[in-house]
């Protein structure tokens, strides 16, 4: 299907425009005089790294802010400012990156909730089912109005959330970040979707981060930096290349993946390993071997398992069932013996868990460690050391934003992860006080024999400084950068010697970089196999819960 390019020449007015919208926050200009116009069966992309403005802008739109300077016009009439009411009785609607539905409702009832005066005697459900179903079949959205939303996939509940929209009436349909959650085939389903709605004339902003989805179904993009529209384009002709440095203002090199220089023994074994918790996020007879010097990629759907498998690895969380061997010798569930162990985590949420907000850089730096005798004595911290420690850490990762005395809430998602980051590769040696870089296990290169009086099924005995590095979302939410930075630095480790284990939903990030990908549904994981011998589309229907050695385009 094609949704996107090639894009007509509009003789009509335009649907929707937005004229010199400024809007601050104190001395930060979120959004600096944009001036945007978006047509009748358009698809717009909106594109910018975290806080270009993209978020400020469309909230200004749906009513949730109130532009300092500038109007808003649609079908040639001013839409009221800071009125949420009046953006949805102008046809405006938003499906946000994290559904707004209840579990425990209907489908017909999530469609309903809020649509009705609270003083009507009597819900009208049987008009309302009739719309629904209407606009269901009108769009190509099938849906059950009878069906718990619990019971939905991702996908399915994503559709419920363009149907409410839908059923109030929008023509202007803004989508944040809209395929994060989906599998490959649900995207094709959506885009299916996005197609049948522009050819009936309804217009779409379409926000994301995947600039090669963005170039498939936009008609036009326009890209914020710094606040300021600094690009606007028709996407055919346009490389995503092109998009990246518009929207950081320099080149950006893509992560490429090179094979692993040399594979070691095995740091880290799971067999048959399942947790006692309820529901989805559990495991459930889990088997994955980790090796040195290699990085395995684990892709599913968020919820499935992968915040189980993170935190069973990081000690946070003890299996019900089955063993995890480790250098050796069985796991503990103990964050600090899997620290000196040389375990380094990269937690999903860096807000939550991730770092101590109120606390220093310099704190923070330190605090996994805080005991060892690099930075305490007794009852007392070698602060020189402490801060010394934190300061290379901001210069060989490039940590940005106001120093080591600055509180961690204050630095910026990127510099946030750069600092954890830091934290977790850059190890002091107890006995010297000095930092030193993971290196490889001792063990025969890929493709060759054991030693004599070994075996291939051994563990490795020791990995150095990192053994194994647990990267949970790595680079959720980062800027094109950023992101980058990141992934370079996983691979780098990897070429060291460490054995990386890397959890995300990006599936371009997972093959990107992958030496072995497995993936995970319902608290299972499938065989961990070479990247090569994965299609996306064979992901995909693992991530739905087919059997992917039997799905098509898996090598046998």
């Amino acid at each position: 299907m094609t949704t996107g390019h090639p894009s007509a020449e509009h003789s009509q007015p335009p649907m929707l425009r937005l004229r010199g919208i400024t809007k601050r926050f104190g001395p930060l200009v979120a959004n600096d005089a944009i001036s945007l116009e978006l047509h009748s069966g358009e698809i717009l992309a909106l594109l910018g790294e975290n806080g270009a403005g993209k978020s400020t802008l469309v909230s200004i739109l749906f009513g949730h802010y109130t532009a300092d300077e500038g109007h808003i016009e649609i079908h040639g009439q001013p839409l009221a400012p800071g009125n949420p009411r009046a953006a949805l009785a102008a046809g405006v609607g938003m499906v946000h990156q994290h559904f707004t539905l209840a579990d425990n409702l209907s489908v017909l009832d999530n469609i309903m909730l809020g649509g009705e005066p609270l003083w009507q005697l009597f819900s009208r459900r049987s008009a309302a089912r009739a719309r629904l179903l209407e606009v269901a079949q009108r769009f190509g959205l099938p849906v059950a109005p009878d069906a718990k939303v619990g019971s939905l996939s991702v996908g399915e509940r994503q559709r419920v959330e363009i149907l409410k929209a839908l059923y109030r009436g929008a023509r202007i349909l803004i989508l944040d970040e809209p395929t994060a959650v989906l599998t490959p085939q649900e995207s094709e389903a959506l885009f299916d979707t996005l197609g049948q709605m522009v050819a009936q004339g309804l217009s779409i902003i379409f926000i994301s981060h995947k600039l090669g989805e963005v170039l498939r179904v936009s008609h036009r993009v326009a890209v914020l930096r710094g606040g300021k529209l600094v690009a606007e384009a028709p996407a055919a002709g346009t490389s995503q290349a092109q998009l990246a440095q518009w929207m950081v203002g320099h080149a950006v090199t893509a992560t490429q993946r090179h094979p692993a220089p040399s594979i070691g023994l095995p740091v880290c074994t799971l067999d048959g390993v399942s947790t006692a918790d309820a529901g989805q996020d559990r495991l459930d007879g889990v088997s994955l071997e980790l090796k040195a010097g290699e990085i395995v990629s684990i892709a599913g759907v968020s919820g499935n398992g992968q915040l189980a498998l993170a935190e069973l690895l990081c000690g946070t969380r003890a299996a019900s069932r089955g063993s995890v061997t480790f250098l050796g010798q069985p796991m503990k569930a103990s964050p600090a013996w899997l620290v000196t162990k040389g375990v380094a985590r990269i937690p999903e949420d860096r807000h939550a868990v991730g770092v101590v907000g109120d606390l220093s850089v310099w704190e923070n730096a330190v605090s996994e460690r805080l005991r060892s005798p690099a930075f305490s004595k007794a009852l007392w911290v070698k602060r020189k050391a402490a801060q010394a420690h934190a300061a290379r850490i901001m210069r060989e990762f490039d940590v940005r934003g106001g120093g080591a005395h600055a509180v961690a809430r204050s630095l910026s998602g990127g510099n946030m992860q750069k600092l954890i980051l830091g934290r977790a590769l850059l190890v002091p040696e107890q006995a010297e006080g000095k930092i030193t870089a993971p290196r490889l296990a001792a063990g025969p290169p890929q493709g060759e024999a054991a030693p004599s009086g070994g075996s291939e099924s051994r563990e490795a005995e020791s990995v150095g400084a990192i053994s194994l590095i647990i990267a949970h979302q790595p680079t959720w939410g980062l800027d094109i950068g950023a992101v980058a930075y990141v992934q370079q630095q996983l691979i780098a480790a990897r070429d060291a010697g460490a054995a990386v284990l890397v959890i995300s939903d990006d599936l371009d990030e997972v093959m990107a970089l992958g030496d072995r990908v497995a993936v995970m549904h319902a608290g299972q994981l499938t065989k961990a196999l070479p990247a090569e011998a994965w299609t996306r589309e064979a992901i995909g229907l693992a991530m739905a819960g087919i059997n992917a050695e039997s799905a098509p385009g898996v090598a046998a």
